[in-house]
């Protein structure tokens, strides 16, 4: 796979795939760190006199603008961190997008308006798919991809376009996938998983690969009830996928046959009421045993003793893989075990890597230095595909 600096982009147009899917509360970012974390890329190609065109999607829109999901937001953002006006198109291959790239001079940036406005972009028909590449092709010389939250799509900007032009992977994307070849290849042992987030469905895939790699896999979150269920145990109104107990007990068995450590929480914060997270009232959780979960009573967040388990077990790895909070971390009576996990992982001497929006938006919120950790993966779904061994459309298309 190329990668940026094989590429000779001075005076030319480089159409940067980024991912710019920030979180938005109306025009206000609540989360930046996309944005920041592709911003080296771009300031790269700056730097060499690349004329930038960056574009990305936010959201989902139904293939037609609307203000909601506008980039304008992430564009601003982007100008204040390369210290730089960045120019915005109002559309993607309309008369903006024409106009404003053909006017940008040699190392200045402009964005263009959500990609996902064109229904083409998100097409499962090839050739709609295609005739929007084509028009995005026209704009540019050069294709770089580094939106690594979308190569698992097959979207046109994510697919179709890079084998119209002349292409190469940005430095993000060329870090995501050095980062995650050291999670399946050569991995250096005790190699640790925690899997976090709403629903086992999510990282049933994930779980079948890993149960072959890892030496524990350590499990919270809202999935962790649908494990707890299997092995017996009174949930209460937790969430659950009654439907996914039979495989969570096929892993557990398949986990024990292995010699794999399977790790649920022993207790749990329960409370009658969900927490509520613009106020960020006091919730007054109660702690329970795990397997004593009251019948009237929700799981929000792994408990007190969970938490010292989860970081035992983190201690002496040499590898650590963390996608998924350990319960509802925008609240903070029930931030405590994703606050404890990430401690867990800076408290131990692994190569550490935190996959997923979410856990990596909890890093953030919860004031953990992002720099501590090994590496913050800007692509949860696309992470956890690529450990399931899958072919990512993005990242085929880049090694043509």
């Amino acid at each position: 796979m190329k990668t940026i600096d094989d590429l000779q982009v001075a005076g030319k147009r480089v159409f940067v795939r980024a991912d710019l899917n920030v979180p938005l509360d109306g025009t206000t970012i609540t989360d930046d760190g996309r944005i920041r974390a592709v911003a080296p890329t771009i300031a790269k190609l700056v730097e060499r006199g690349a004329k930038v065109i960056v574009a990305s999607h936010l959201g989902r829109p139904k293939g037609a603008p609307d203000p909601a999901f506008s980039l304008a937001p992430a564009a601003g953002r982007l100008g204040e961190i390369l210290g730089q006006t960045v120019a915005f198109a109002t559309d993607t291959v309309g008369e903006s997008a024409a106009s404003v790239t053909a006017a940008l001079a040699d190392g200045q940036v402009a964005v263009l308006e959500n990609l996902r406005f064109n229904a083409g972009e998100t097409s499962k028909d090839d050739a709609e798919r295609a005739a929007f590449a084509d028009r995005l092709a026209a704009l540019a010389d050069l294709y770089v991809g580094d939106g690594f939250g979308a190569v698992h799509r097959k979207h046109a900007s994510v697919y179709d376009l890079p084998r119209r032009l002349p292409h190469a992977a940005g430095d993000l994307i060329a870090t995501e996938v050095r980062v995650l070849k050291k999670l399946t290849e050569d991995v250096k042992r005790p190699y640790a998983v925690v899997l976090g987030g709403a629903k086992v469905s999510d990282k049933l895939a994930v779980i079948d690969q890993l149960i072959e790699k890892a030496d524990r896999i350590l499990v919270g979150g809202g999935m962790a009830y649908t494990f707890l269920k299997a092995k017996g145990h009174e949930v209460g109104i937790s969430l659950l996928q009654e439907d996914q107990v039979p495989v969570c007990l096929e892993y557990l068995a398949r986990a024990e046959k292995r010699g794999v450590e399977f790790v649920l929480p022993v207790d749990v914060l329960v409370s009658s009421e969900f927490p509520d997270l613009k106020t960020k009232a006091p919730a007054h959780p109660d702690v329970v045993a795990a397997d004593a979960i009251p019948a009237d009573k929700e799981g929000l967040d792994i408990g007190p003793k969970t938490r010292e388990l989860y970081a035992a077990k983190l201690a002496d790895a040499a590898t650590v893989f963390w996608n998924g909070p350990m319960g509802v971390f925008e609240h903070p009576d029930y931030a405590g075990g994703t606050a404890a996990v990430a401690k867990g992982l800076l408290d131990s001497d692994a190569f550490t890597v935190v996959g997923g929006g979410d856990s990596a938006a909890a890093v953030r919120l919860l004031g953990f230095d992002e720099n501590a950790f090994g590496h913050i993966s800007t692509g949860g779904g696309a992470s956890l595909e690529y450990l399931e061994g899958k072919t990512l459309p993005g990242l085929a298309a880049l090694e043509d």
